[in-house]
């Protein structure tokens, strides 16, 4: 007897893909099959799925980008993609598909839900991304996780958290070492698209920090292309030691070892630092759809584990101040590691694939124990 087929659904960043990357580790573990379907964009974050994940690019498109010809074709492609992607399921019947958002999780929901096949979408953020608002009716459940999220009416949402990598379950809960007169990490991340903001305020913010200070600290700082040079050098002219790159496929190791991070709040990001458990300094995007990292950035926040910056706040003087406040307090530092642990969720990936098996034995899911306050 074949093993149970999982298609996953996701694209366009990180913060779809690290998520549908966990729930494909453990459902490999449990005898399932497991097909990725994603676009070209989404491929860029395929490196960390295991081998036997099979991994297929289907045709989509997004209403956000390109001009006028490009906008309308997008109708025909996405309609290409769903056709192309219920004629693989009619070859090879999935038991359950998952879409994690994005725009390339459109063609294997639609053909899912077209041939009234099992199916749930996993949503990352405090409120539904455009695609999951599409599906979240035609879908037999939707997995949430940050609680509460905003849902249409009559939508129940499920709490599970949000999955993280096995490379972050294996160091979840590390020890922390608080910041000190020795060696000090700090991590900066823009999520996996980078951010400039973080790249115009995060080196002159360091740069002021005190000298005896600044002769401890190593910075990991992952910046876009374009300002990678500029940062590097503002670094070096400053006289921080500091590794500076596009993207760091070990982001793992580096927020374990830092005593302290200064990221966007993605909700990958926020599910790393709540599982991992460190301080950090959030810095919102403010261009997020209904601003949503805000919402993501709440539960750390709130805990006492995360300071958050507004971006029309965010100017080197105000995050000098804020970096201070962590660097020049271990003991405030360390209750900011506990208290991150605290609003952790690291057997989300596991919770979502219980969902995922119910689903597929039963055809349906037993209410969520947990009410979605709206």
């Amino acid at each position: 007897m074949a093993a149970p087929l999982l298609i996953i659904a996701a694209g366009g960043t990180g913060g779809h893909m690290f998520p549908a990357q966990a729930l494909a580790e453990v459902m490999l573990k449990r005898g399932w099959r497991v097909k990725l379907s994603t676009d070209a964009r989404g491929a860029r974050y395929t490196g960390g799925f295991p081998e036997a994940v099979e991994i297929s690019q289907i045709s989509s498109a997004t209403f956000a980008r390109g001009g006028v010809v490009a906008k309308a074709l997008v109708p025909f492609r996405i309609a290409a993609g769903v056709v192309r992607s219920g004629l693989n399921m009619l070859r090879d019947r999935p038991s359950v598909v998952v879409g994690f958002g994005g725009y390339p999780s459109i063609p294997a929901l639609g053909a899912a839900w077209a041939l009234r096949m099992p199916r749930m979408i996993h949503e990352q953020n405090g409120i539904l991304g455009r695609v999951n608002e599409i599906f979240a009716k035609r879908v037999h459940a939707v997995a949430c996780g940050i609680w509460p999220t905003k849902l249409p009416e009559g939508v129940q949402g499920w709490h599970v958290g949000n999955p993280v990598r096995a490379a972050v379950l294996d160091r979840a809960g590390a020890a922390y070492i608080p910041p000190g007169d020795y060696p000090m990490e700090v991590l900066v991340m823009g999520g996996s698209q980078g951010a400039r903001i973080l790249s115009d305020v995060v080196p002159p913010a360091l740069a002021a920090l005190p000298m005896n200070m600044i002769r401890n600290i190593r910075v990991s700082h992952q910046a876009r292309d374009e300002d990678g040079q500029r940062v590097a050098d503002y670094y070096a002219e400053s006289g921080i030691s500091a590794d500076v790159r596009p993207f760091f496929d070990d982001v793992p190791r580096r927020m374990s070892e830092a005593q302290l991070v200064i990221s966007r709040s993605g909700a990958s990001s926020v599910a790393d630092l709540s599982v991992i458990g460190r301080p950090s300094i959030l810095i919102p995007f403010a261009a997020a759809a209904d601003d949503h990292q805000s919402a993501n950035a709440r539960g750390l926040v709130d805990a006492g584990a995360a300071i958050m910056v507004p971006e029309r706040k965010a100017n080197p003087e105000i995050m000098t101040d804020q970096i201070l406040a962590v660097l020049e307090m271990p003991d405030g530092a360390l209750q900011m590691a506990r208290a991150a642990l605290s609003v952790g969720k690291p057997d989300a990936a596991e919770t979502l694939a219980d969902m995922v098996e119910q689903l597929a034995a039963q055809g349906t899911l037993a209410p969520a124990e947990e009410e979605n306050p709206q």
